[in-house]
């Protein structure tokens, strides 16, 4: 089963259209969207969790989330840009609250992890940082039996260890065979870190779903002259940049002639040379 699979997906705004997206998620997978500000990957989420009216098919843990978003909600473990308490409640009182939002609140993990991210329980949560706040929304997440974890920018604005610390925590969710995460970061190396999957929005459009492996397998970069880049079969360069020695060009790997020097790209390499006008996928 898919953890959620949209087709035909889309929200149309005054100014911005996020356009017919098909996307799934296979069960137990990791799935990271990447985008420019602005690209839609907000208004994605939004309409994955029912937060919003949109076109198009969306189910999510095998359910039509327009007909059945309350129950499958209490299967989500959310988490947004910025975590949202009460500036006046503790860790203790957080607890107490969402115990009484959620049918399977488990109250000894919730004060495991406060213990395992060192959270105090009983400060308070606009004296947190906002390490603290985030830690303690993932805390929260992770705390009542969900399915899913959805992830808005979770370790943005973080320094290195506390997202290492956070990143951790995904793995070990993960571990169970039917758990699955969407997490959207600008952070591309967290994501090149953690995910089995990666999907590319660019403009209000889907420019890639792909599992890392292959994505990365099917592109390379290549430094030439300009001339030898124009040589190449058409459909062979996505991308290029040029530069005072030459060019920089983002290949197919599979069409490159024989015996072009060839070196493996990272994932942000591969979306910062389509984003700059290469050909959509």
């Amino acid at each position: 089963m898919n953890a959620f699979e949209l087709k035909g997906a889309g929200k149309r705004y005054k100014g911005f259209c996020l356009q017919n997206v098909d996307l799934a998620l296979p069960e137990g997978c990791i799935l990271g969207l990447i985008g420019e500000n602005g690209a839609g990957k907000t208004t994605l989420i939004k309409l994955l969790l029912g937060m919003i009216e949109g076109e198009g098919e969306i189910r999510v843990l095998g359910r039509d989330i327009r007909r059945e978003g309350a129950a499958i909600r209490q299967e989500i473990g959310v988490v947004l840009d910025e975590a949202c308490f009460p500036e006046s409640l503790n860790a203790r009182q957080v607890n107490a609250v969402l115990g009484g939002m959620y049918e399977h609140w488990q109250e000894e993990e919730f004060f495991r992890l406060l213990h395992r991210l060192s959270l105090p329980e009983g400060k308070r949560f606009k004296e947190f940082s906002r390490g603290m706040k985030m830690k303690l929304a993932i805390a929260a997440a992770l705390s009542h039996e969900a399915k899913l974890l959805v992830l808005d920018e979770p370790t943005s604005g973080l320094d290195p260890i506390v997202r290492d610390e956070i990143l951790d925590l995904f793995y070990d969710f993960t571990r169970d065979e039917g758990h699955s995460i969407l997490i959207s970061s600008h952070i591309v190396t967290d994501l090149e870190k953690l995910c089995d999957y990666m999907a590319f929005l660019h403009n209000g459009k889907l420019l890639f779903i792909e599992e890392k492996d292959a994505l990365l397998e099917r592109f390379a970069i290549v430094r030439c002259t300009k001339e030898q880049c124009a040589a190449f079969a058409p459909g062979t360069v996505r991308g290029m940049r040029e530069g005072a020695y030459g060019v920089e060009a983002l290949c197919e790997r599979a069409l490159l002639p024989q015996g072009v020097t060839a070196a493996r790209p990272t994932v942000e390499e591969i979306i910062v040379f389509l984003a700059k006008g290469a050909e959509l996928l």
